[in-house]
């Protein structure tokens, strides 16, 4: 049975900085010194308390402002990112359209790559060389393929990592935006396999800022605000209420959306709001 399920799930992420990197810093307190300033590891927390129930047949549509935490989210029910609280269960074959170089080297041929990035996403090298021959004529890239990938321009690039990460036909799909990958008639090519990809899929995860693009493919639509989830359901009855709200203020964000620890004992205390 394929389904997502997310049970308070939060996402911290740590921000690194000078200070907390560095070397004679390190050595010094590793020769037993001790350091009296107010340095500080910043922990920002972008998904908190995320509950979700995906089930075959659901289309979830991800909306909100930039930063709202939409591409997390999107990276955990991927199971590329895992969470630092609560739990994430998926049941089912998942390919991921957020990242789509995720695993390719771009000192490797463009045919290296192919192998790589299917291997990266979990098939065997069997698999992947099997599937090689319909990645690279959907690419387009002919005897480029044969040269290292750093000799690509963007949208070459871009072109072989969607013909490789969308050669697998998965039971989740995630999505985040709509992929830009090339001129007008590979983009073609693209849209037709995004089709059969959302047509085949079980479950979809998608972000989006086109609403109506969101309307007209989600039966479930997520509004994310500072990495909470504030409100969920149907497309009808979500959407006018996120439209409504890109006229009014952005509310502030939750006090501990933002948190220190001592650099040493990584223990959490309070700290003002960093707004993001």
């Amino acid at each position: 049975m394929v389904g997502i399920t997310l049970h308070h799930v939060g996402v911290d992420f740590p921000v690194v900085n000078a200070a907390t990197r560095s070397l004679q810093l390190t050595l010094y307190q590793a020769l037993g010194g001790t350091f009296a300033g107010t340095k500080k590891l910043v922990i920002i927390r972008a998904l908190d308390d995320i509950n979700l129930d995906l089930r075959d047949g659901d289309r979830i549509g991800l909306i909100g402002h930039n930063g709202a935490g939409k591409t997390t989210l999107l990276r955990v029910l991927g199971g590329i990112y895992h969470p630092t609280a609560g739990s994430v269960k998926i049941d089912g074959k998942v390919s991921s359209l957020t990242d789509i170089t995720l695993g390719m080297d771009v000192e490797a041929t463009g045919y290296d790559n192919i192998v790589f990035r299917c291997v990266f996403m979990g098939l065997t090298f069997r698999e992947a060389r099997a599937l090689t021959p319909e990645i690279a004529e959907f690419s387009g890239l002919g005897e480029y393929l044969k040269l290292p990938v750093r000799t690509y321009s963007t949208g070459m690039f871009l072109r072989l990592a969607f013909a490789i990460s969308s050669a697998v036909h998965p039971e989740i799909m995630i999505m985040d935006e709509m992929i830009s990958a090339g001129d007008a008639a590979f983009m073609e090519k693209v849209k037709l396999r995004m089709r059969e990809l959302m047509d085949r899929a079980s479950i979809i995860a998608m972000s989006s800022h086109d609403l109506d693009l969101v309307a007209r493919f989600c039966n479930k639509v997520a509004w994310l605000e500072h990495g909470r989830i504030t409100t969920l359901g149907e497309p009808d009855a979500v959407i006018p209420l996120y439209r409504k709200s890109l006229d009014a203020p952005a509310p502030a964000p939750p006090h501990d959306r933002a948190r220190t620890a001592c650099p040493r004992f990584q223990h959490p205390t309070a700290a003002d709001d960093l707004g993001l």
